[in-house]
């Protein structure tokens, strides 16, 4: 059974038909990459999957259980988690805390036990705490636990971003335009840490991307997108040559 099967999936606003008759099957471990120009629908895929937006037709099956009806927490809880293009962490809270509070759909207490400080609230707070320390070390941001997002590069920022959403221990990780804003070094660091977190962790990685460079060193098979409707997919090599990818992402080069 695939961890993600999306069939026919059709989303409208008003009379715009973004994204038409989209049809995916992602597997354990996969890293796979949706491509397009500005405009495509891809984060609209996304925020369809991610349980942002409902959608208008089409069905999407993640670990067996349809997601139609279901809101962007429940989605959380069937083991998605997601990036955006522009980073989105809370700016007055810690690195810390950012890793923290988004463990909090599974806390395992309630408001009582929050203001009673009781044995079930101060245990897994303690467990909270100690995945969000083993999770920065591992990714190398323990030094800048205690620091504000906001005053940390912009390539620490969106390494903090992913650290958040790895914090939830997802299956599926969605990653939109990751490398957006980040400059060469950067880059390449992003490069060889999603290639680490796909190394180290049983996860499937789906991202959108305009930098060719990660694509292309990152992903197994690519799905391009043009005006909502799928124009190709295959293997960089495949994409790369691909006369109708040059014609309507590329231009008259190749990647």
């Amino acid at each position: 059974m695939a961890l993600l099967s999306i069939n026919g999936l059709t989303q409208k606003f008003g009379g715009l038909l973004a994204v038409s008759d989209f049809n995916i099957e992602l597997e354990g471990g996969e890293l796979v990459g949706l491509i397009g120009p500005n405009g495509a629908g891809k984060t609209t895929v996304f925020n369809v999957v991610s349980g942002f937006y409902q959608p208008s037709d089409g069905e999407i099956v993640l670990n067996g259980v349809k997601t139609r009806g279901l809101r962007p927490h429940q989605v959380t809880a069937l083991g998605v988690a997601r990036t955006f293009q522009n980073i989105r962490l809370w700016h007055d809270m810690t690195v810390l805390d950012n890793i923290r509070v988004s463990q909090h759909y599974r806390m395992g207490y309630n408001l009582l036990d929050a203001f009673r400080r009781s044995k079930r609230y101060v245990e897994n707070e303690r467990k909270i705490e100690t995945i969000a320390y083993e999770l920065l070390e591992a990714m190398d941001l323990k030094q800048y636990a205690s620091e504000y997002p906001k005053n940390l590069p912009y390539g620490l920022q969106r390494r903090v971003e992913i650290a958040r959403a790895m914090s939830v221990k997802p299956q599926l990780l969605l990653l939109d335009e990751p490398a957006a804003g980040l400059n060469s070094s950067d880059v390449d660091g992003l490069i060889k840490l999603v290639r680490w977190i796909h190394k180290e962790f049983p996860i499937t990685i789906w991202m959108i991307e305009h930098q060719m460079k990660v694509v292309m060193s990152l992903c197994s098979w690519i799905k391009v997108i043009d005006f909502g409707a799928t124009i190709a997919e295959g293997t960089p090599e495949q994409i790369q040559s691909n006369p109708t990818v040059i014609k309507a992402y590329l231009g008259d080069d190749t990647l």
